[in-house]
């Protein structure tokens, strides 16, 4: 069996990481289509446009107490379009627009390989977030998965927690929990839990 990694960075400064081992919730979340629009296999920091309300939703996760970690594939990397480094220089584009924003992200990861590899990482399977869980002390049980495609939500399954998918009903997986339109809306779940 070959030897798979997935990519992950913890961003948090020691503070945000205590707080976030307190209360045991994170928001698992969908790089492409989910915080930024979903250009395929985006390998230029450049092309890196949050969507609207990715601040406004994230700062209402973390203001209720939730670990912000992005969760996503970048098979553009295993494909042989672009390189590691070029994915990091997004996410770094990315991290840098949240911090501006106050809704820096407390740790990603994403799985480079692409989806003939069969690696353990890639979502639908649910690797990154069992492994981030544990590294974090999340809680599953009180924590969510966010994502706009039927592989977010079937990690988020796989994994035991809540999931919801950001799009419209008519493409809503069967197996998300919820649906919604914005990272706002999203955030209007909690007042349900």
């Amino acid at each position: 069996m070959n030897n798979f990694t997935f990519h992950h960075k913890v961003l948090a400064n020691e503070n945000r990481l205590k707080a976030i081992v307190g209360t045991g919730r994170a928001l698992f979340i969908d790089r492409d289509g989910t915080l930024i629009i979903n250009r395929d296999y985006l390998d230029d920091p450049d092309g890196v446009e949050l969507l609207p309300g990715t601040i406004e939703g994230l700062l209402r996760f973390q203001q209720s107490g939730y670990a912000l970690i992005m969760i996503s594939n970048q098979s553009g990397i295993g494909r042989g379009y672009f390189d590691l480094a070029a994915a990091q220089d997004v996410n770094a584009r990315l991290q840098s627009l949240l911090k501006e924003g106050g809704a820096p992200l407390d740790a990603l990861a994403f799985c480079p390989h692409a989806p003939s590899e069969m690696c353990p990482c890639r979502k639908p399977k649910s690797l990154m977030i069992d492994e981030l869980a544990q590294l974090l002390s999340v809680n599953h049980a009180t924590s969510l998965m966010i994502g706009d495609s039927h592989v977010d939500t079937g990690a988020g399954r796989a994994a035991g927690i809540q999931t919801i998918f950001l799009g419209s009903e008519d493409n809503c997986p069967e197996d998300a929990d919820s649906t919604v339109s914005s990272l706002p809306e999203a955030a209007d779940i909690l007042e349900l839990l």
